[in-house]
């Protein structure tokens, strides 16, 4: 077809242009098939602990015009320590000029705010070297809608002492009263009580707990012309073995609200809302999902690892590529973009053949990998 004929003239022009030593036919054993089938990096880092990593680039451009979201206020809900998608995607907010405040679940809001007065170190530091300036910290659980949802056991819980106003109605409301209006709003709420279970064994108020958090998203009716981003995982429509306790099923129905929510606040508020289906992160609470002994490796590692091995894309996922695509989103470059899922993961949702398997070790179908 005409479109394979343009990207393989492509891909031989960038070939001719980088070096391609050790770029042969698959043919071998296994074991040298696989040497082939990672990239460098890739063969480095399998079989290791994985930590969530940020790498520098420059300002996102859209032809000669630098992203500019001066004026703008960014509500990040979700943001707990720097090594989640959260943080990445307020990193960029920032980078582009945004003003950052975000919404902390209350049981770890001490611990965060002791976090950012020691400083986060380089997971901080914006594109100009400057630390990235939190506005404000709003306590958040999205579990409750209303204040008179809460019941006595959170409110006497000493995780919680101290804390007023952490429903999604008056949080949304201190924000109006601080901030007037918010222009993006970021959906990376986790909070998942009873993941490490299977579907199966999973209680009806864990997948409620879970359906509450992933189902919220609120669209005020002074923020017209507004962004509203969240975070999905593959797992909404493949099985993902261990990724328990009703997240599948809750990613999915995220997916289908926000489809729902593109007709509905588009058409009553002109505001756009997307999800990033976002590759596999060491963060936080990736690693809670299923946290090996010491000297054990997490869950998360071996899914980080199955997608360096399988990915059409052989290299890592930072947290800072899927935050510099909810920038994009966010930005007037997404400004006819409504109502999609986009995939942030190397290219991993394409695949329908693990080309590490044991099962394919013969075949010589498998296209090897540039060194």
């Amino acid at each position: 077809p005409p479109f394979g004929r343009l990207v393989k003239a492509l891909t031989l022009l960038a070939l001719a242009a980088t070096p391609t030593e050790g770029f042969s036919a698959a043919t071998g054993t296994f074991a040298a098939m696989q040497n082939r089938l990672f990239s460098p990096f890739a063969a480095k880092s399998v079989g290791k602990v994985h930590v969530a990593t940020h790498r520098k680039l420059g300002p996102v451009m859209s032809g000669s015009h630098l992203v500019d979201l001066k004026g703008k206020v960014a509500f990040v809900a979700g943001v707990a320590d720097s090594s989640g998608y959260g943080w990445a995607i307020a990193k960029q907010l920032a980078n582009a000029g945004a003003t950052i405040i975000v919404g902390t679940w209350p049981p770890v809001l001490t611990l965060f705010e002791r976090g950012l007065s020691k400083g986060f170190g380089e997971d901080s530091k914006l594109l100009d070297g400057t630390d990235m300036k939190i506005e404000k910290i709003y306590p958040l659980d999205a579990m409750f809608t209303t204040p008179e949802e809460v019941p006595d056991e959170v409110k006497n819980n000493k995780r919680y002492a101290g804390l007023t106003g952490f429903d999604i109605a008056s949080c949304a409301e201190k924000v109006k009263k601080d901030y007037g209006r918010v222009d993006i709003l970021v959906h990376s709420l986790a909070n998942g009580p009873e993941v490490t279970k299977p579907l199966l064994k999973t209680s009806v108020v864990g997948v409620c707990v879970l359906y509450d958090c992933d189902g919220q998203q609120v669209c005020a009716d002074d923020a017209a012309g507004g962004s509203c981003i969240s975070l999905t995982y593959i797992a909404s429509e493949r099985v993902v073995p261990g990724y328990g306790g009703g997240m599948s099923s809750a990613k999915a129905q995220l997916e289908s609200d926000t489809r729902v929510l593109a007709w509905e606040a588009g058409r009553e508020y002109n505001v756009r809302v997307n999800t990033i289906s976002a590759g596999p992160l060491a963060s936080r609470a990736a690693i809670a999902i299923k946290k090996g002994a010491p000297g054990e490796r997490n869950f998360i590692d071996y899914c980080i690892d199955y997608n360096l091995a399988n990915a059409p894309l052989a290299k890592p996922l930072d947290a800072d590529d899927v935050g510099r695509w909810a920038l994009a989103l966010c930005s007037p470059l997404g400004s006819a973009v409504t109502g999609t899922v986009q995939y942030v993961d190397n290219g991993m949702h394409v695949m329908g053949l693990s080309v590490d398997s044991l099962s394919v070790q013969e075949a010589a179908i498998i296209q090897p990998r540039r060194k």
